[in-house]
């Protein structure tokens, strides 16, 4: 997002209005070559959304075709009971999110379990974490050269997963312990080898359970010390979009500035001259 603030703000202004119109420089073949991979990268980025989102949305539908609506507290988007394979309590979909529980996990799980693990879902909901992770997942595809990737999904995925279950906690120690409970029998219940297999939304155990261990026993650690409980008042949840206000329009000062304007077009002369 930085990057993207930085060329609108900056790049693009210095480029079209001090490179001249006429200029004897020609495209090297590094810098061609750096255009075409930057090209194919944007492109890769992009199908692989597309393609998660179309899959997303025809798994979905095939979801919705053999559910069944409920209604439970707690909750406030629409929740269907499904028989899966898999013992899914997700949240799919970004934009418009539907709460997915299985058949076995409502029969499995006590009312107090249910309650912490729908209190969780509703840390991912209210975190945005399904919208993230498609921002996360562009992000990733486009440096198709970093290796790292998915190294970076899983450490995405654990701090959410955490932050979910912290979310949860808050309510009480009861919770925490009922969540940690909740995660226990659900952990025993992934078939070997199964996955769930939506690509957009957020799990209360996904496939890898490799992770599940660390969430209990900071669980029993919130339950036992209790966890610092958040303000949710309308200035806190206000407060990242007046500092990302705040932060374009000094941007956006700076950038009209034509000293800055000029320097920041000789740095890219400099970086073009590099790769001639």
């Amino acid at each position: 997002m930085w990057a993207a603030i930085a060329i609108a703000l900056f790049l693009i202004p210095s480029y079209i209005g001090y490179e001249p119109r006429v200029t004897p420089e020609v495209v090297s073949k590094k810098l061609a070559a750096l255009a075409m991979l930057s090209v194919a990268s944007v492109t890769f980025a992009l199908w692989r959304v597309i393609r998660s989102w179309f899959a997303t949305i025809r798994l979905t539908k095939k979801w919705l075709l053999r559910s069944e609506r409920m209604d439970l507290p707690g909750i406030d988007i629409p929740t269907f009971r499904i028989t899966h394979a898999f013992p899914i309590i997700a949240i799919v979909g970004t934009f418009r999110p539907r709460l997915f529980i299985a058949h076995e996990v409502l029969l499995s799980l006590n009312e107090e379990e249910l309650a912490a693990a729908i209190a969780h879902e509703c840390g991912h909901l209210a975190a945005r974490d399904n919208l993230k992770r498609t921002l996360l997942g562009i992000c990733r595809d486009t440096l198709v050269l970093v290796p790292f990737g998915r190294a970076v999904d899983r450490a995405w995925a654990e701090c959410a997963e955490g932050a979910a279950d912290e979310f949860a906690a808050q309510q009480s120690r009861a919770t925490a312990l009922n969540l940690a409970s909740a995660l226990v029998t659900i952990a025993k219940m992934v078939p070997a080898g199964a996955r769930a297999d939506v690509p957009l939304g957020a799990y209360l155990v996904g496939a890898e359970a490799q992770g599940v261990k660390g969430r209990i026993k900071r669980l029993i650690e919130i339950s036992s010390h209790g966890v610092e409980r958040r303000t949710n008042s309308a200035l806190v949840r206000l407060l990242p979009m007046i500092s990302l206000s705040g932060f374009l329009v000094m941007a956006g000062m700076i950038a009209s500035n034509t000293k800055v304007l000029i320097g920041v077009h000789s740095i890219l002369e400099r970086a073009v001259n590099l790769l001639c």
